[in-house]
């Protein structure tokens, strides 16, 4: 066994954290550059283009020929410190939520001598001290005499030192049941739902006139429970704002139970399948517990690692075992949101203390991977929906929804959150009474997936609108086009969304494709050529939101002497293209993009910031007491996910590089135009800094000699200029604003925290200025400016668009339906690489069409939890399930060159599963309330 030598592995120390010091080292950091980044990324210069942008991803050879590095791949022997050998470990899992857990029996191992090394339970978590964090909710196994309170509730963890005896016990004790067993029956568990809220807005004269009553304005409710059901406030119209809230309430419920005689009153239940992650990439970690610096080290692939650090510090310092370090490794990995805060790596980090003194591989096979993670929330909805018959206006919207939250907490109570904001899809609500809960059940639990919610809420409105389109006897897409949410107007929480929103845009677009245009031609054309065949056509749009509405983001690029760029930033790869995205961000204002980009960062102690509580419940006069200390953020990091890397995550990298741009390469690029005589070149003309523009690689302006990034950035550096720049960012469905003093000059900037580097040339106060740990001047900020805390209840302000048509055939024996193709639209401002949206678009509608049409599994002892599932139960779309060949898409060019990319990941998969409902009911005249339409549930209404 080698030993830890901190020069030779350069990691990355991030804080002491209850009395343990962090380091956190991603593999694409330099410590690992030989081993695993230089293997991954090819060199910027073979990407990038001047003047075209990136040709393909950095890491697209190596994901096409397969030598991509993940968290899975990585072995002990690896590591370059950690010894050679090997352990695994694997958990056993309650398959029964009705009797007594007394205990496992191993006969059937140890009968063919395939008894483990160590046997981990809840025994040894409570002598040792290891308490599950807050967030899990749960302990992390169940005791002996408890009942499971979810099914694939781990009971064991079975470590074996050789990789054979692994194996074979592994196969042998999954058909084994009598491994775990059970004692006196006691029925299903019960608990209260996780939580609950109610959001009200009743509209003003207008769409742009004040409101009477929004979440914004006044409050979102939160019900008291009685008997696990929420108690609403009492209805009093001249009451507090929650019994107002319930006045107006009642007031829309009795609009929707005694209509006017001109309004239709729709009234429909939907049901929302439940679905596994199914990322190639199964749940996985490696961990050490170092037996001679009692140091832990792990290895796995996460979208939260700064959530993984400091949740895991205290655990490992509160428990039993000596653990003074604790070294992470978050690597590439696949998510579509299982990968973020799931508990999976605690378990792997149990495994290493208790692997005596190895190194311990805990990785899911897909069995495992279905029992045990994380799954879409099936939903139930009931939709009311008021509608004028002759204009087809909408009036009042009442949405009821549970999101089945499964046994463990997670996020549900935010997915339900998320879907409800959503729910208008877009359409404009005139008064809208919108209800959440999210609930406990003894599935497995749900928790962060693509769609986070709105995929149930928003394809439910889709169908919902054909539907009423067909009941009033109104074109469907005229329909929506007499609804539709345009700029200025309030979403359902009360606030108005960003900038201008192009739903009305997609419409007409949607409306003038062949599909629609000719789908009742092509509809008898088709049937008379296949007569066993229904043609039908579909269409759904909705708006997504991206963020969560806490967003905190540091970001650092640093510009070299010879011109080359380095990012370091918190965001995760998770297999969008991250990486590439970030190293073409900057180009905007470092004329090409990065040479190295360093992901899943957690280390900014340069800029000591620091956060007291959490930014969706701290109160605006604790904000503002906690903001006058200039090292304190409302929120330091934030996951990857909610569709935030394109805009949230890449923002302080801009902002980075624009802060170089205008302290380094512009005073240099001016100074170069205007030396000689008479104010040389720049003197005949006016020279501007907005009439700068990087061409082919240099930078011009109004005329001015192209100079290179690599000239520019010596001189710079010579001069002692802003080289280097380390920011944070704050975002509350608006960003922070602060000035600080740069190099002499003032600027507002929208930051709430900013340290800067100077060039070699720098005098000796620069040079003594730069006295953090990775040489950076700390600046002060003054008059910081947070958004209001109210802006909480906005819900949502940041939309991006997408419209999906759909043609498909539907078997009138059998029932399965063909897809035969499909054309998106897609609003996403300025893509920062095209291709990689259009990547992002084509996996989203595989992934729709999934939850459309296959995707689907019991909820409990016959489901995922019983440990029997695969994908030889669970069908997977295909290629030629998904119209691979055919599909088409346009994206809506973008308002201007000053239009910031939109996140889209999430967006581009919702609307091909309303579409897909719409056309299967334009085919079988017949409307389905429950997804995924299969071919079972046609054949009953044929």
């Amino acid at each position: 066994m080698t030993t830890f030598d901190a020069s030779r592995r350069q990691f990355l120390k991030r804080s002491v954290i209850a009395g343990v010091s962090v380091y956190v080292a991603n593999l694409g950091s330099p410590a690992f550059a030989s081993l695993f980044e230089d293997k991954v990324l090819a060199p910027t210069d073979n990407v990038w283009r001047a003047g075209e942008g990136m040709r393909f991803r950095l890491d697209g050879i190596a994901k096409v020929t397969g030598s991509k590095v993940f968290a899975r791949d990585i072995r002990a022997r690896d590591m370059p410190h950690w010894p050679d050998q090997q352990s695994h470990a694997f958990i056993l899992r309650a398959t029964r939520c009705d009797a007594r857990f007394t205990g496992i029996d191993l006969s059937a191992l140890e009968d063919a001598g395939l008894e483990p090394d160590r046997v981990v339970t809840a025994q040894d978590m409570a002598r040792d001290g290891i308490e599950v964090p807050a967030f899990y909710d749960a302990p992390f196994f169940l005791s002996e005499g408890e009942t499971a309170d979810y099914l694939g509730y781990p009971v064991a963890m079975l470590i074996y030192h050789d990789f054979v005896r692994y194996r074979l016990a592994k196969n042998r004790i999954r058909s084994a049941d009598e491994a775990v067993v059970y004692g006196e029956a006691t029925g299903y568990p019960e608990k209260p739902p996780y939580g609950a809220f109610r959001y009200i807005r009743v509209g003003g004269e207008d769409a742009y006139a004040p409101d009477v009553f929004s979440a914004l304005q006044e409050t979102v409710l939160y019900p008291d429970f009685r008997k696990r059901h929420p108690v609403w406030p009492e209805a009093l119209e001249n009451g507090k704002d929650g019994e107002r809230a319930m006045h107006h309430a009642q007031q829309l419920a009795d609009q929707l139970d005694s209509p006017d005689e001109d309004v239709f009153v729709f009234d429909g239940e939907y049901q929302t399948p439940y679905i596994d992650h199914f990322a190639m990439e199964a749940d996985n970690t490696n961990a050490w517990h170092d037996p001679d610096t009692h140091d832990v080290h792990l290895v796995c692939g996460s979208q939260s690692p700064a959530d993984m650090v400091k949740r895991m510090t205290p655990m490992l310092s509160d428990s039993g075992f000596e653990s003074p370090r604790f070294f992470l490794h978050p690597t590439y990995t696949v998510g579509y949101g299982s990968k973020d805060n799931t508990i999976f790596p605690y378990y792997g980090l149990i495994a290493a203390l208790y692997g005596d003194g190895r190194p311990v591989r805990l990785a899911n096979d897909r069995f495992e991977q279905f029992q045990s993670t994380m799954k879409r929330h099936p939903f139930t909805i009931r939709n009311r929906l008021a509608v004028e018959r002759d204009s087809g206006r909408f009036r009042v919207f009442k949405q009821e929804l549970t999101a089945n939250g499964g046994g463990r907490a997670n996020f549900s109570n935010s997915v339900a959150f998320v879907g409800t904001t959503a729910a208008q899809g877009i359409y404009y609500m005139p008064s809208s009474d919108l209800i959440a809960k999210a609930a406990y059940s003894r599935m497995p639990e749900a928790g962060s997936m693509r769609g986070y919610g709105t995929i149930q809420t928003m394809a439910a409105t889709e169908l919902m609108v054909d539907e009423i389109a067909a009941a009033i006897g109104k074109d469907p897409m005229a329909l929506r086009r007499a609804n539709v949410f345009k700029s200025g107007m309030k979403n359902t929480q009360g606030a108005i969304p960003a900038g201008h929103l192009r739903g009305d845009e997609i419409l007409e677009r949607a409306e003038k494709h062949p599909i629609w245009r000719e789908r009742n031609a092509r509809k008898r054309e088709y049937e008379a050529a296949h007569p066993q065949h229904r043609y039908g056509v579909g269409f759904a749009c909705v708006q997504k939101d991206f963020g969560h509405g806490a967003e905190g983001v540091f970001s650092e690029v640093r510009l070299r002497p010879d011109g080359r760029i380095e990012i370091r930033n918190t965001g995760a790869e998770m297999g969008t293209g991250y990486s590439t995205s970030q190293a073409a961000v900057v180009s905007a204002w470092l004329g090409r993009a990065a040479d190295v980009v360093q992901t899943a960062q957690t280390d900014w102690s340069d800029l000591a910031m620091f956060e007291t509580a959490s930014p969706y419940t701290i109160s605006q006069s604790e904000q503002d007491e906690a903001a006058g200390d200039p090292r304190w953020t409302p929120q330091l990091i934030q996951a990857s996910s909610a569709s935030n890397s394109a805009y949230y995550l890449s923002f302080p990298t801009i902002e980075a590089a624009r802060v170089i741009f205008r302290h380094a390469l512009w005073p240099e690029a001016e100074a170069y135009w205007r030396r000689g005589i008479g104010g040389g070149q720049a003197r005949p003309y006016v020279l501007r800094e907005a009439d700068a523009r990087w061409e082919n690689g240099k930078l011009t302006a109004n005329g001015m000699e192209p100079l290179s990034l690599t000239f520019l950035a010596e001189r710079a550096h010579a001069a002692g200029r802003v080289t280097g720049v380390m920011a944070h960012a704050f975002n509350r469905w608006a960003w922070s604003r602060a000035d600080f003093d740069i190099d002499g000059t003032s600027d507002n900037l929208p930051l709430d925290g900013l340290a800067v580097q100077y060039g070699r040339g720098a005098g000796p106060d620069k040079k003594a200025a730069m006295d953090t740990a990775r040489g950076f001047h700390r600046l002060e900020r003054r008059n910081v400016d947070y958004p209001s805390t109210q802006r909480n209840n906005a819900g949502v302000t940041y939309y991006s668009a997408c419209g999906t048509l759909v043609e498909l055939a539907v078997h009138t024996g059998t029932g399965e339906v063909s897809l035969l193709d499909h054309h998106s639209f897609l609003e996403c401002g300025n893509p920062i690489v095209e291709e990689l949206v259009h990547g992002q678009l084509e996996g989203g509608l595989a992934m729709g069409i999934g939850h459309a049409l296959y995707e689907d599994m019991p909820l409990y002892e016959d489901g995922p939890g019983n440990g029997t599932w695969n994908i030889n139960r669970y069908h997977i779309p295909r290629a030629s399930e998904v119209a691979v060949w055919k599909q088409t898409a346009e994206i809506l060019p973008a308002l201007s060159r000053t239009d910031p990319p939109k996140g889209i990941a999430e967006v581009v998969m919702i609307p091909v599963a309303g579409a897909i409902g719409n056309a299967v009911a334009h085919a079988i005249n017949h409307h389905f309330h429950r997804l995924p339409i299969t071919p079972e549930r046609i054949r009953e209404v044929l």
